[in-house]
């Protein structure tokens, strides 16, 4: 734990804020690259870009794009930043003699609480609840050394590998029935994609049908095959990095551009790799859906680490003090952007809204992304010039503190 308050003590509070509001901040904008696809497309099209039937021209080019530089990028920085807030929240309430277990648990509870209803009431893609189940295993992980919360992050980071090859490797055996079920998920009939059109272009209630299936697939199967060792490893990765002096740009400049060199090459020619041999293999679910995945879902780690040092680089720059204020004033409120970009979205998308669901193709999605970012760049900064917190940071303090803490500045 020395080397943490080390850490703390030895960075000025605004320098720590910036370069970690400044990551997150980046991390929030990204997340919503890959996120849109969710939000205006079937769910298949997710995680295989020939179930929409539109993978051509700009379309492809602008898939191949967003998995090569976005996806699970963005959403790993994430994670290791909210394993760095574990370290952070917890020092600062025991440095002020309070009940840091207490008061950590009463924390993520709340976050629990605010993902069931972000899941269940506005978009099943929620992240927030597995942040919160994870957050309650990993407070027992933020007083070991940097090498050993690294090693314990390679152990919960490997385990999906082992059961997605073995399954992948094991398909001859399944039995019919559970082919054909993944089958559908995979590349979904003209008449399931139908029904699912139908339901997210309809009213808030017709929506459940899909919503509610969708939440809990990802809050059970999904969370306990991947997300919780995923998002476990990222978390316990983070702490590392921290404890290390690397999140919090005390390393020096000439650190940082060797770690972006390395870590975006080796990145990006791993998921580059997995691109390629996805669509050598025409995107067969025997292969993309298993070994196929795999490229990225360890490239990713390595584009993640490689954007961190080029954020610390910005941080640790004498110039761009506005543009590096107004990125950092999103990740002030992440919490409360990551919220507004779900509402934004399903209003535009479903059909309490515009009904836009199924209508805008990838190569257009951009644009759209480009729009919600330049809504967060204009309301962000201007909310924390009158208020401390965001409106959902704000209301999250009082329910974890137990007591109505002043907003205004």
């Amino acid at each position: 734990m020395e080397t943490t308050k080390t850490i703390l003590k030895a960075t000025l509070p605004e320098q720590r804020i910036v370069s970690l509001d400044l990551l997150r901040g980046f991390a929030v904008l990204g997340i919503l690259i890959m996120n849109i696809q969710s939000f205006s497309m079937i769910g298949a099209a997710y995680i295989n870009p020939a179930a929409n039937g539109d993978l051509i021209g700009l379309n492809k080019l602008t898939w191949i794009l967003s998995n090569l530089f976005a996806d699970s990028k963005f959403m790993s920085i994430f994670s290791m930043l909210f394993g760095v807030g574990i370290i952070i929240f917890t020092e600062r309430a025991l440095e002020k003699g309070r009940r840091a277990g207490r008061l950590h648990y009463r924390r993520n509870f709340w976050l629990l609480i605010f993902g069931m209803i972000h899941a269940y009431l506005i978009w099943y893609g929620d992240i927030l609840v597995a942040y919160s189940l994870c957050a309650f295993f990993a407070f027992v992980f933020r007083n070991l050394k940097p090498k050993t919360l690294l090693i314990y992050s390679i152990l919960f980071f490997v385990v999906p590998i082992l059961f997605t090859v073995a399954s992948g490797l094991s398909i001859q055996y399944w039995p019919e029935e559970s082919y054909n079920q993944n089958m559908q998920s995979w590349m979904p009939d003209a008449a399931t994609i139908e029904a699912e059109t139908t339901a997210m272009r309809g009213s808030w209630i017709e929506q459940m049908g899909h919503r509610v299936p969708g939440a809990i697939f990802l809050q059970t199967f999904l969370f306990f095959w991947q997300s919780f060792w995923r998002v476990m490893s990222m978390m316990l990765l983070g702490m590392a990095l921290f404890k290390w002096g690397i999140l919090s740009a005390a390393k020096s400049k000439s650190f940082y551009i060797k770690m972006a060199f390395v870590c975006l090459s080796l990145g990006l020619l791993l998921t580059g790799t997995g691109i390629f041999q996805n669509f050598s293999h025409n995107w067969s679910m025997d292969y993309s859906m298993f070994i196929g995945s795999m490229y990225n879902y360890v490239g990713s780690v390595g584009v993640a680490l490689g954007y961190i040092a080029l954020v610390m680089l910005l941080s640790k720059s004498a110039s761009a003090h506005g543009f590096k204020n107004i990125i950092s004033s999103i990740g002030k409120m992440a919490f409360t952007n990551y919220i507004l970009m779900s509402v934004i979205c399903t209003f535009t998308f479903y059909g309490h809204g515009l009904g836009l669901f199924g209508k805008i193709e990838r190569g257009n999605q951009i644009l759209f992304v480009i729009a919600v970012w330049a809504i967060l760049l204009i309301i962000s900064p201007l909310w924390l010039k009158k208020f401390q917190y965001g409106p959902l940071e704000w209301l999250w303090r009082v329910l974890t503190y137990w007591r109505v803490l002043p907003m205004k500045k």
